[in-house]
């Protein structure tokens, strides 16, 4: 396989920032990004990643306001970057950052009257002095062969669809034109839902193969106060914490993660042969040991990490500290990932939070030309 276009990056790559005239500021306050725009009384530059290869171009606000108005959504410039600001008439909104593709927040209404941060993110100082932002929604796709293994990760906005009274949806595209893959990130804004689609085409006249996760970061007080129902008689595998361009890893699990290209090339199912399903789903049983789930109101108290091969495509996450629970449902994806830190760390802090994901990573998905393959993860807010 070729070389990735300009619009893909490597899986490893960690996102940052640079500013124009406009500073940015990027603060951390509980469970929630805050970007806002003002001028620093010390100059400080966030630069851009210096690779030739990806030329991340400055969002066009002023374009995308004229050209997508009137759904609900509306557009901040933060240093040559996009913030999307989508919001429902009933108060639940949801936050985008182009260009990532990365959700940041989603707030939801509650059944006490006001509103509540679902999602969890963190700003950090990343190389070379850019700000760095993980957590959230993302997407953590590899696309590849024995030689070669890319990300997208330069994502345009190409429609906006809906209003602010029933839902609104998002589209983003990203295309490898030389290697004909076609990739659209889809999400939609309903009352009590926010959803992250995934469809991605081949137009090749060869087999492409993939694996990746919906990732989402899901804040909660405490590990010790978060329980997920319904996973009783699901079968998993423990794997070592998946890292991606957006994935929290605490520094305690750093030294262990598994990128999710080198997860799917260490268990040689890199393969230009274009070997079957069932071929890599043999190679999964057999890399690690299979166990059952004994515990149907699991307390998530314990660091785990962990990948269900059976369970269900609704999951409960409940969060007796907060009083609140998310209902994560899956389509297109046969697995489900499942992170969390344990509860080592502050109550309410950095690193107080579950992630779960909708996956493709035992078994990579492979499309035939001409295929399209359609899946995703669908935050619910029963809170109401």
């Amino acid at each position: 396989m070729s070389m990735a276009s300009s619009s893909l990056c490597s899986p490893k790559f960690l996102p940052s920032f640079s500013t124009r005239p406009t500073k940015l500021l990027l603060s951390y306050q509980p469970n929630h990004l805050v970007l806002s725009s003002l001028q620093f009384n010390k100059k400080r530059e966030f630069r851009l990643p210096s690779v030739a290869s990806i030329p991340y171009q400055p969002v066009n606000v002023d374009y995308l306001e004229e050209e997508f108005s009137g759904h609900g959504v509306t557009f901040e410039d933060i240093g040559g970057n996009c913030v999307a600001k989508i919001g429902l008439e009933n108060g639940s909104t949801a936050t985008l950052m182009l260009p990532y593709g990365l959700i940041t927040s989603y707030k939801a209404l509650m059944w006490h009257g006001g509103d509540v941060e679902l999602l969890h993110t963190i700003v950090s100082e990343g190389e070379d002095g850019g700000a760095a932002i993980h957590g959230g929604v993302s997407l953590a796709f590899s696309f590849g062969s024995n030689s070669e293994v890319w990300s997208p990760c330069n994502w345009t906005l190409r429609d906006i669809r809906g209003n602010p009274q029933d839902s609104i949806q998002v589209e983003l595209a990203c295309s490898d034109t030389e290697d004909m893959v076609d990739i659209r990130h889809i999400v939609t804004l309903e009352e009590t839902v926010l959803s992250s689609e995934v469809v991605i085409s081949n137009f090749s006249s060869s087999l492409l193969q993939f694996t990746g996760s919906v990732l989402s970061h899901l804040t909660a007080s405490t590990p010790e106060a978060i329980y997920a129902i319904g996973l009783e008689g699901s079968n998993f595998f423990d794997i070592s914490p998946v890292s991606s361009n957006f994935v929290i890893i605490p520094p305690d699990n750093a030294q262990k993660n598994i990128g999710i290209g080198r997860l799917w090339s260490g268990m040689g199912f890199l393969s230009s042969s274009g070997a079957g399903n069932e071929e890599v789903a043999d190679k999964a049983e057999s890399s690690f040991t299979e166990s059952e789930e004994d515990d149907n109101y699991k307390q998530l108290t314990d660091k785990m990490s962990r990948i269900y091969t059976s369970a269900p495509t609704q999951l409960t996450i409940i969060d007796r500290g907060r009083r609140n629970s998310v209902i994560s449902g899956r389509n297109g994806f046969e697995e489900l990932y499942i992170f969390s830190p344990g509860s080592r760390h502050v109550f309410y802090g950095k690193y107080a939070y579950i992630c779960v994901g909708s996956s493709a990573m035992l078994k990579p998905i492979i499309l035939r030309p001409g295929d399209v393959w359609k899946g995703g993860q669908h935050l619910h807010n029963p809170n109401l």
